[in-house]
This record gives structure tokens, C-alpha cells and sequence, in this order.
């Protein structure tokens, strides 16, 4: 009975699939910037907190993320070549973001910065402006100040900055919010209906991560 079932449930999905395949284009919808994927299934957003597309964006980030299978993550790479603020203003926002991610805060304190960047429009002068706004989060400061100076931390900042680099250099990453899948299908936001953008994106995103499943 029960793999009855499984050929049922599979029989109701072929057509979904079929429908996918026949509305997502390559060079259309998704560009392959890739020949392999990655160890283990992802999508990454590459995103600025000074940019204001990333700054409207994030509401849908954080519902396609939930909306993920268990066994997929979703990964912010914060980029550091926006003009309106400086590498190293840029560099200690990505370090607080991770340092707030690991802490179970990522999408907490991002709500936080995106709202001080562009709502209250008072920008961070300094690296003590963007402590004070975190731990108002319930962070603990000697915590945030250990961690923001922790080889992990920067590692995993350097590495976004390395990621970032390599993909200008090759002229993929051209702008932010840019989503891959696997490392290897960048979304072109644009071609995707803009009046129904978090459900089509949902299911391209769902295709792309089927395409080498």
C-alpha cells in the first residue's frame, strides 16, 4: 500500500515538474555559472545592507528560507563594494551579521541594520555604532566583542569577501540581491513576474535544486 502511495504521490509531481521545465529558461530566467554544484544543496543570497533593493528584498529572503526542504540551507554572502559606506564599515557589518547568525540572530539584527541604514537613516560611523545597535538584541557584549575578533568570524568574512572577488572578476556578480543555487544557477530577479516574485522564485528555486538532485 504504502508504495502505491509513493508511485501515486510521484505521478501528481511529473506534472509539476513537467510545467517547470517548460517555464524556466536558461539565459532567460537562470544563467549556469558553473560546471559542478556544491557538496551539499544551498542558495546563497549575495546582498548589502546599504543596498535598497536588498533592503526590500530581505522580508522575501526570510520567507523562501523557511520555506526550504530540511536538507537545503540558506546562506547570506554580504558583499563590501556598495560606495556609501567604507570597506571596513562594510567588513564589520558582516562580521556583526555572523556573529548574531551563530548566536541564533541572523535575521533578527539584519532586520535591525536594514531598518537603521534605511529607515532612521543614521548611518554607522564607526564599528561602536554597530555594537550598540546589536546588543540591544540581547547579545552580551563581552560575547559579541570576542566573537567579532575570533578566527572563525573573520575567516568566514574573508571567505565572502574571496567568494565576492572571484565572481566580480568573472562578471557574475554584477549586483545585489543575487541568489545561486548550488553554486552553480544564478537567478536573473528581473525576468521573474514582479507582481507575484516570492512564488515564482519559490518554484524556480524548488526546479534548479531538482535539476542535478
Amino acid at each position: 500500500m504504502k508504495k502505491l502511495f509513493s508511485v501515486f504521490a510521484l505521478a501528481l509531481l511529473l506534472p509539476l515538474a513537467a510545467c517547470a521545465n517548460d517555464k524556466f529558461e536558461q539565459g532567460k530566467h537562470y544563467d549556469v555559472i558553473a560546471e559542478t554544484t556544491t557538496a551539499k544543496p544551498e542558495v546563497k543570497e549575495y546582498f548589502s545592507f546599504y543596498c535598497g533593493g536588498c533592503n526590500a528584498f530581505e522580508p522575501i529572503a526570510q520567507s523562501l528560507a523557511k520555506k526550504l526542504p530540511e536538507n537545503v540551507e540558506f546562506k547570506k554572502s554580504h558583499v563590501d563594494f556598495i560606495r556609501a559606506a567604507s570597506p571596513d564599515i562594510q567588513n564589520a557589518l558582516t562580521r556583526a551579521y555572523l556573529v548574531a547568525k551563530n548566536l541564533g540572530k541572523g535575521d533578527q539584527v539584519a532586520n535591525a541594520i536594514f531598518n537603521q541604514i534605511h529607515r532612521a537613516r543614521a548611518p554607522f560611523a564607526n564599528e561602536n555604532d554597530i555594537r550598540n545597535l546589536v546588543l540591544i538584541h540581547d547579545i552580551d557584549g563581552e560575547t559579541f566583542d570576542k566573537a567579532m575578533k575570533s578566527f572563525s568570524v573573520r575567516g568566514a568574512a574573508n571567505q565572502m569577501k574571496k567568494e565576492q572577488d572571484a565572481l566580480s572578476e568573472r562578471r557574475v556578480l554584477t549586483g545585489v540581491p543575487m541568489l545561486v543555487v548550488n553554486g552553480k544557477y544564478r537567478i536573473n530577479n528581473a525576468a521573474l513576474d514582479q507582481r507575484n516574485i516570492e512564488a515564482e522564485m519559490q518554484q524556480l528555486i524548488t526546479y534548479l535544486l531538482e535539476k542535478d538532485a
